[in-house]
């Protein structure tokens, strides 16, 4: 495995036969030593509370299962507008940018060390052979709302190239979130192993 520096970056981005697919970039020192900055989108999906206690991901029997999605409150801003990210406030967005990557590169995402500082945080890994607009689950660590205005650089990705190309669509299990162009919600409730678990937990 090995980290891709700005050369080998900027040669991965003007392959476009094999290389990495990122766009649009709107500046070239978004691309720094060893990561690239990336900027946060138009679309956002806020979690919000509800008289249900917690979020079932799995209903046995006649019992009704409420969707994940309807804990989350759709909205979307222009670019140059706010948001404005509330403490301990789960909100899912995407990247401007839509990415694919090739079979042997894998990427992570993190909060930019700016945005850090102000209790934003961010985590992400995209497996080889992933495509489309970056997801971000957005978290707010601190004590005091955080104002994100829309096409601003708020997070930066790396890019490590592994020593095989892996089939990212044929290498089994669902691909939950390939291709998607705006936030998603979670799909935990669609692991297959929850039905299994949940016989082995009410067994006497």
């Amino acid at each position: 495995m090995k980290l891709l520096t700005r050369a080998e970056i900027e040669a991965s981005l003007a392959d476009s036969k094999g290389g990495i697919f990122l766009e649009p970039l709107l500046r070239p020192d978004q691309v720094g030593s060893i990561t690239v900055d990336l900027r946060i989108g138009y679309d956002f999906l806020v979690s919000v509370l509800t008289r249900n206690p917690a979020i079932a991901l799995f209903v046995d029997g006649n019992e009704r299962k409420r969707g994940i999605q309807t804990y989350f409150q759709e909205t979307r801003r222009r670019l140059g507008e706010s948001f404005v990210l509330y403490p301990h406030q789960l909100v899912l967005a995407t990247t401007v940018e839509y990415m694919a990557l090739p079979p042997d590169v894998f990427a992570d995402v993190t909060v930019r060390s700016s945005y850090a500082r102000l209790g934003l945080g961010i985590a992400t890994t995209l497996q080889p052979g992933w495509r489309g607009a970056i997801p971000l689950e957005l978290f707010n660590h601190g004590n005091t709302p955080v104002e994100l205005v829309v096409g601003s650089c708020i997070c930066q990705i790396r890019f490590f190239r592994i020593d095989e190309e892996v089939d990212y669509l044929k290498a089994g299990g669902s691909r939950k979130y390939f291709g998607a162009i705006r936030p998603a919600v979670s799909r935990a409730d669609h692991d297959a192993d929850l039905k299994a678990l949940s016989r082995m937990g009410s067994m006497p």
